[in-house]
Order: C-alpha cells, then structure tokens, then sequence
C-alpha cells in the first residue's frame, strides 16, 4: 500500500491501520458476534501477515486488555511499525476513566514499558464523550505536551466523540480520531477542519465495528471514508487472516 502522510508529524502511515483489542478483550465490546482471544501463534502470524501486506500502523490502548502485553512480547522491528496508544480509559470488566496530569503521565510510561519501547509514535486520549471538558479541565493535555518535549511520544491527538471536542482538538493536537462511516457522518466538519490545519485524521468504526461484512458493503463504506478530505488512515481490527487480506484488497481497489 501506497504510504499516506500523517498530517504534519513526518510520519506516514499505511491508510489501514490494525486495530488490536481483539488480541487482549473479549468483553463488552461492541462485535456482532462473541469471539475467543486468539493464542500467541496466532497473533505472530496476524503481525506477520500485516507487514507482508503493508500495513505498518497498529493501534492499541491499555484498555484493550492484555493487547499491549501481547504486543511488547510478540512484535518485532520496532522500526517498522507506527504504534497508537491510548490514556484516560482503564478497563477492569468494565470502563474507568482519569485524564490528571500525573495518571497520563504514568500511563505512558506504562506504556513503553510494557509495549518495550524507547518511544510511542502516537497517543490519543481515550475519551469518556466529554471531550471539551477533558481539554479545557483536566491535566492530560499538558501531560501529553510534555511527553512530546521529553522524546517519550512523537506526537499527540483524541479519539474524540464530539463535533465540538473534535474541532477543538484540531485547533491543540497534531492528530484526531474520528467516527465516519455510512451510517454516521456528523463528524465531516471535524475532517474538513482537519485537513485545512494539516492535522493528521484516524478513521475508528470505518465498518461499524464489523457489523459491516459483505465484500461490496465494505467496499462502499471504505469509499466513503477516503473521499472524506485529509483522512491518513482507517483502523480496523481483525485476527482474521482472510479478513485482512480481503480488507487490504478492498482498500487497494477503492485507492486506485
């Protein structure tokens, strides 16, 4: 796959990204169907098979249950990869949240040590839907500006829920998650407001979660999200090795 910038970090990124909950929790997700974490060889091979089909973005979060565990054991190259974390949200059965100065901070650290890294190429507050709030009130911002300036993270965003906290994170942050799929597309003016600032733009539930599954259905739906302005990268998660390839065809069709 042909590399797409990442906003105005210098980072480029494949436009598919992985999504990696499903290597580390299988409860209270938003799936149509129950799933069974899969075994470590499986999960050597999915990353295996990412790379070979150049996919060089992978996204977790510490609430993705043992995902970041299982990544800092399992993936190799880090050199190859650009890696999406997350702070703010803690899962424990069910979700928590706490965006203070000293936890965002921790939480990264965290981080890099369990995903065994000198650096994280991207962190995202992992937001509770109180985006304005989160940015104007509590410390992880700062947290976040200050990673930057140690070297810990190359650059910083929200997967935000809002209209609102979106734009806001556009005019703060080098990077927005955003929803867009066919089904949902309040966030377009957050896209656009993206793409005039050179920010860089993660699509999240481009599929609706996998409830989006027939071929030409995601064909449509990945047509939706990349005719949208400024979009670097759709996240979709999967411990399918016929899925992914058959995403990757789909999204190398719409491209060309």
């Amino acid at each position: 796959m042909k590399l797409r910038a990442l906003g105005s970090t210098g980072m480029e990124v494949s436009p598919l990204g992985l999504g990696t909950v499903k290597f580390g929790r299988n409860q209270q997700v938003k799936y149509p169907s129950a799933f069974d974490l899969p075994d470590d060889k499986q999960v050597r091979n999915i990353l295996s098979l990412t790379r070979e089909l150049g996919i060089n973005l992978i996204d977790t979060a510490p609430a993705y249950g043992s995902s970041q565990q299982r990544l800092g054991q399992l993936l190799t190259a880090r050199d190859d990869w650009v890696i999406v974390s997350k702070v703010g949200e803690i899962f424990d059965g069910q979700s928590h949240f706490d965006f203070s100065f000293d936890y965002t901070i921790a939480t990264v650290e965290e981080s890099l040590r369990t995903l065994k890294t000198d650096y994280l190429d991207v962190v995202l507050i992992h937001s509770d839907g109180d985006d304005l709030r989160i940015l104007k009130e509590e410390g992880a911002f700062d947290a976040l500006e200050t990673l930057k300036q140690r070297g810990l993270i190359r650059s910083h965003g929200m997967s935000s829920k809002t209209v609102e906290g979106g734009l806001q994170v556009v005019q703060q942050m080098d990077i927005v998650m955003a929803t867009c799929n066919l089904s949902y597309n309040d966030e377009l003016p957050v896209l656009q407001a993206a793409a005039e600032k050179h920010r860089g733009v993660l699509i999240k539930k481009g599929l609706q979660s996998g409830h989006v599954d027939e071929r030409h259905d995601v064909k449509d739906a990945m047509k939706f999200v990349f005719d949208q302005p400024g979009v670097s990268s759709m996240i979709v998660g999967t411990i399918n090795p016929q899925h992914l390839r058959s995403n990757v065809e789909d999204i190398n069709a719409v491209l060309s």
